[in-house]
This record gives structure tokens, sequence and C-alpha cells, in this order.
């Protein structure tokens, strides 16, 4: 098995399909050893960084087309770090989860052992596909899920109802490479270390005027918040152009240069497209292929960034993800606690879709000689 080499003129220009870290474009790396050097090292608290911070924003609120009065606000700590936040300064008594994959699960674990909320309400369904939320008396969040890493799902974004209530989607591996309307949501979350292109580490959040009013609401009821948990905090600090605590200076970088790259290449109706495309290439191989399935098994349902490919039990494709990573075609292997004799590919609009079709036709490869 370790003999089985990959032919150069097969293989993608790019072996990176990792769901996160995901691949960096190389020019956003020559950006960073050039211009980027110029910030590294240097105050978080001075223009250089603060502009950089401030191309975020910017970019962010073009790629994403937000209405007057919605908010960019960043801080450290990543989505998970995000949950807690929410569950002190967004969630006022009740909240609503949609749970059907590892990561979507894990917000309702947190509102759950929160002591000064009531126990959220929780709809399931089974992994490889999505609920759809249900607009409930007393609940005033509905917590959503734009895209399960964990099994390549991913769900349209519409807003629950037209009362007080807010949505919430955590968009951590769906932001940049699926459709959404910033109508249909009032605070939409993520980390950059997806389809941005850049390293772990940040949560960044688009706010409504709605949910603006919710932290403003709670801050005034006298409700205990760890400073490192304040939204009054990290909304003051990203209208200044800052994060309260020192970020990763490399990592804003990376994420400033991505945000430029897709929203000149043509915005969200670009990366989206590009992703179709890439999905559009994956299915399609996985649908004619004796050995293989979509493990999503509506079409409907499944992700055009992350996807979800099952093997029949006379391949195994543990052993094939081990022969493309010895070939530099790197990190296919399913998400560990899923447990399916499965690989699973990034398709983040930074993943050229000829790549794509080339990991396909090198699996095919690998399976013949196996």
């Amino acid at each position: 098995m370790a003999d089985i080499v990959i032919p150069a003129d097969i293989k993608p220009a790019d072996g990176r399909f990792g769901c996160g870290p995901s691949k960096v474009r190389p020019e956003q790396l020559a950006a960073l050893a050039g211009e980027g050097a110029k910030v590294m090292g240097t105050s978080h608290r001075q223009k250089p960084v603060k502009n950089l911070v401030a191309r975020v924003r910017a970019g962010l609120t073009d790629l994403f087309s937000l209405p007057e009065g919605y908010e960019v606000v960043l801080g450290n700590g990543g989505t998970t770090a995000f949950w807690d936040i929410a569950s002190f300064g967004l969630i006022r008594e009740k909240s609503q989860h949609l749970n059907f994959g590892e990561f979507s699960s894990k917000f309702a674990t947190v509102a759950k052992k929160a002591p000064w909320l009531a126990d959220p309400s929780v709809i399931k369904s089974e992994p490889g596909t999505h609920p759809l939320p249900v607009a409930e008396e007393g609940v005033d969040v509905y917590a959503l899920t734009h895209n399960e890493t964990s099994t390549g799902v991913a769900m349209p974004i519409k807003r629950v109802g037209d009362d007080g209530s807010l949505v919430l989607v955590d968009a951590t591996s769906g932001a940049g490479g699926l459709p959404v309307a910033a109508e249909d949501f009032d605070v939409y979350y993520f980390a950059p270390q997806k389809s941005f292109a850049s390293d772990g580490g940040l949560w960044i959040a688009l706010f409504s005027p709605k949910a603006l009013a919710r932290v403003t609401e709670i801050a005034e009821s006298g409700r205990f918040v760890p400073e490192f948990f304040s939204l009054p905090t990290a909304i003051d600090n990203s209208v200044k152009d800052q994060t309260y605590n020192t970020p990763a200076v490399a990592t804003l970088f990376l994420l400033a240069d991505q945000i430029d790259w897709m929203n000149g290449q043509g915005g969200l109706g670009w990366t989206t497209a590009r992703s179709a495309d890439s999905a559009s290439r994956l299915y399609t191989w996985a649908d004619k292929t004796s050995y293989t399935s979509p493990f999503v098994a509506d079409p409907a349902q499944r992700s055009n960034v992350v996807g979800t490919i099952d093997f029949d039990d006379s391949v195994d494709a543990a052993a094939v993800a081990k022969v493309l990573r010895a070939n530099g075609i790197v990190d296919t292997e399913p998400y560990r606690k899923l447990g399916r004799n499965q690989l699973r590919i990034a398709m983040f609009p930074a993943v050229d879709p000829a790549d794509v079709e080339a990991l396909t036709v090198c699996v095919d490869y690998v399976v013949e000689r196996l």
C-alpha cells in the first residue's frame, strides 16, 4: 500500500482538503511575508493593526451586504468561546437548538448547563440530515447551524417567527461558502479557519440592530458577565477597530487578505458558486462510482463546503486516505467521532474545483491498486 505512487500529472495542483485549518492560498502567505511583515510585532492599539481590523469589518459588511445598523464584531477565542458569550449576553431566558451532529449539539449543552437560563428546547435529527426550527412560545433565541462540519449537512437559514426573538447562526464552516441573507439572522458568527483561509483563535459575528439592543438589555439587567465574555466590551472595541484582548496579528492579516480576494472576485455570489461547482464535481463522481455514495442521502441537504463520501465495505477508506497523504494529498480523513468508512473533503472557496475533480481521479487510481 505504501508503495502506491500517484502520477504527478493526475494529482491536484494543491493537495490540501482539510476542513479546518483549511487551505491558505499561497498568495495570502506571500502577502503576509511582504506587506504583513510591517505589522507583525507591532501594537494592536496603533493604526497599522487597527487598519487591519477596519479592513475586516468593512470587507465583511460588503461581502454579506449588511444593511444599515448591522455591526461586525470580533474577539478572541473562536466559536467555542462565542457559545459561552451568547449564553451570558444574548439569551434572555430560553433558547431553542437544532442538534444534527457533533458541533450543532454543543451550544445546546452550554445553554443547558447555565444555571441562570431555563432548560433549552432541543430539536434533533439523525446525522446526515437536519431538522427545522419551530416557533415556540417562551423562546427568545433560536440557535441554528448553517453547516454541520462533522457530517457534511447544510441547512438553509430562514428567520423563525416575527416576534422579538433572535436568530443566532453558527456559521463557522458555512460563512463565505454558502448563501445567506442578512434579513434572516440577528447574529451570524464564525471563526476564520474555514472559508476565510486563516488560522483559528478569533470569533467574528455579524450583529443586527435587534441583537445589539438585546446585548444592551441584558447588560443593564444586572446579570453577572465575566469581562472576557462581555459583548458590550467586544462591541465597543470593535467599532474602534480593535479587539479587547491582544489578537493574533498574522491571523487578522490572512483573514483581511482573503476577504479582499473574495470581494475582488465577485463577492458572496462568486464564492458560493465556486464551492457549488466543487460540490457538483464531488457528488457527481460519488453517485456514478460503484464503490462510493454521498453520506447525506437528500441532495438538498448536502453541503457545498464539506463533502462526506461513504465507501463500500470492500474498500478501506482509511487506507485510501493514508495513500493519498503519502502522496501529498492531505486531510481527507472523516470526522473521527462519526465513525464511518468515508472520506471528508473541504470545498471552501480557496479550493479550486479542478483540484476537487483531480482528487476523485486520484481516489480511483488508488482504489484500483489497493
